[in-house]
């Protein structure tokens, strides 16, 4: 029979009805001569009531067995009000068994004692739980409210290939091999960036796409090797221009998501007042802990781990808590130091007038009333600091700071600081290479303040780009992009690009800004990651369909896996054992 309502429709306007409904069987009670059957589909749960002369309808029917029920709705006399469909129970008529389950390896409820392994090795199973369902569908709502944002301010959806040319600049691409053309491989896009700005070449206006980009990079908690981000890109825009645009759709988003009404425009911090204070270009403002540079104090300073700061041109920093910290937290601390390559935290105690700690014997009376001061202590404190090139004291801090916070609950979970980091660096030293590489692309345009001389003062150049935050995560970037083909010329230089790299790798796309371009800026942001904050969950592999696991392998079907060598040989490719 077809089904006349879903498992979360019915209600107390819908008693004598005769309804058919379809679903899992979710829990099976039996009491005395009655068995009640809960009744799940993807809208919600029905209870089901079989009688006494209707029992053999429900011989050998067991959990996530799929079902067809066929009776009246009666009023419940033991209401639940805490499911929509509370107030009413099916009185079954028939039942027909659609399928049958085998017994499943998990319980499926939201809160559930098993393995994230087995929950990805069975993600089908795992996605029938409520929680993950309900994620999938803020995902969708969040997509629909984006696309509805900017159709209305007149953009237009345009995609780009999945196909593209591989280039040297970026995290690593995955690589697909060309059969029709031996010995060449196509690179996945890490993100529409070249596409999008020949877009705006074409004469586009405003592009945007929800696009699936892919990195060959280590993974974490909210890393996958295939991700989706939103992908905008203006016409003769300003930064500020695409910056309004984002808080517009990002604040709709918390508005009709979270119920939160941003009203404010958010603020706009410098990288560099970001490291200062926080330690990060990605801060988590919702409480304060702010990074102090202490040098001034410690400058005649007795106290053997900084007395040799100044000609070592290194920065003393810290940070005080307004509590007295344990031995065991103290510990946590330090441990969060240590994987930041410090070998230990200085601290020091202030209760009532007394000092201690490891360092609190060495302060001089000078030195303790400055910082008492510099901190605004009052009663009780525990100041964390050390000493260190500033980049990285300021790192590590940044680090201990976050540690802090988690461990005396300092951020409220349900408080969402959105801002904006601005004037980002438009160059950061590899290690790897030793060389200097663009920061977000060599196609972001260097700041007006550095336009003279970005190629030789690579150290201080800013590039004109921006960062969007919120709590402690990058949401995503976005710059103006260099339109002047000059600047393009000296900027692919700086990053120690030759005339016949520039051209391999970049020809098809430079020539395009030969034949009159306008002015433009974008941005992007990491739609998986917005989610994974809307909803609270630990990792972003729970709000993704079918995710990898951290080792970038689908536990489920158990790719990337070998393939056969006459697959291989079409390719001209073999493996090395």
């Amino acid at each position: 029979m077809k089904r006349t309502h879903n498992c979360n429709q019915l209600n107390i306007s819908n008693v004598n009805q005769e309804v058919t409904l379809k679903g899992w069987i979710k829990k099976i009670r039996k009491m005395g001569q009655i068995t009640f059957i809960d009744l799940r589909d993807f809208y919600g749960i029905t209870q089901i009531v079989v009688g006494e002369n209707k029992q053999e309808l429900i011989n050998n029917l067991k959990p996530e067995y799929v079902i067809s029920i066929t009776g009246k709705v009666i009023e419940r006399k033991s209401k639940n009000a805490d499911i929509p469909t509370g107030e009413i129970e099916i009185e079954v008529k028939n039942i027909e068994l659609i399928n049958k389950s085998e017994l499943t390896p998990f319980v499926i409820e939201n809160d559930v004692e098993v393995s994230e392994e087995t929950r990805m090795s069975y993600r089908y199973l795992d996605l029938r739980r409520q929680k993950i369902q309900n994620n999938m569908l803020l995902r969708a709502k969040v997509n629909s409210i984006i696309r509805k944002e900017f159709e209305a301010d007149n953009f237009v959806e345009v995609e780009t290939p999945y196909f593209g040319k591989s280039t040297p600049e970026g995290a690593r691409d995955f690589l697909v091999p060309s059969r029709l053309n031996k010995n060449t491989f196509y690179a996945l896009p890490q993100s529409p960036q070249l596409y999008k700005q020949l877009l705006m070449v074409s004469g586009f206006d405003k592009y945007y796409q929800i696009v699936r980009c892919f990195r060959d990079e280590d993974l974490r908690n909210d890393r996958q090797p295939e991700f989706t981000q939103l992908d905008m890109e203006m016409s003769f825009a300003s930064a500020t221009e695409v910056q309004d645009q984002i808080e517009k759709v990002i604040k709709k988003i918390f508005l009709e998501v979270k119920g939160i009404d941003f009203k404010e425009k958010l603020i706009k911090m410098p990288f560099r007042e970001a490291i200062d204070l926080y330690g990060s270009d990605k801060p988590d403002i919702r409480f304060d802990l702010k990074i102090n540079t202490l040098n001034e104090i410690f400058d005649k300073t007795q106290i053997k781990l900084f007395e040799s700061f100044k000609e070592n041109k290194l920065s003393i920093r810290g940070i005080c808590v307004e509590e007295l910290l344990s031995k065991k937290q103290l510990e946590i601390l330090t441990e969060t130091a240590k994987q930041k390559s410090f070998n230990n935290l200085a601290f020091a105690k202030f209760e009532n007038g007394t000092w201690s700690g490891s360092i609190a014997s060495s302060l001089s009376d000078g030195e303790k009333q400055a910082l008492i001061k510099q901190f605004n202590i009052k009663d009780k404190a525990t100041i964390l600091l050390n000493v260190g090139k500033y980049e990285k004291i300021s790192d590590m801090l940044g680090a201990v700071r976050n540690k802090v916070a988690e461990i005396l609950n300092l951020a409220d979970p349900n408080d969402y600081k959105l801002l904006w980091i601005i004037d980002f660096p438009l160059y950061e030293w590899s290690d790897e290479e030793s060389r200097y590489v663009a920061a977000h692309n060599p196609f972001t345009m260097p700041n007006i303040k550095s336009i003279d001389d970005f190629e030789t003062n690579k150290e201080d150049a800013i590039a004109d780009s921006y960062d969007l935050v919120l709590n402690g995560f990058e949401l995503g970037s976005g710059g103006v992009r260099i339109t002047d083909s000059g600047i393009q010329q000296r900027m692919f230089e700086a990053v120690g690009l030759d005339d016949e790299t520039i051209e391999k790798n970049f020809g098809w796309f430079i020539n395009a800004y030969k034949y009159g371009a306008p002015n433009h800026a974008g941005f992007a942001f990491g739609i998986d990651r917005v989610i994974m904050l809307l909803t609270h969950s630990e990792s972003i592999r729970d709000v993704i369909a079918f995710p990898k696991n951290s080792k970038g392998i689908d536990m489920m079907n158990d790719a990337p896996s070998y393939v056969e060598d006459n697959q291989l040989s079409e390719l001209s490719i073999k493996t090395i054992k």
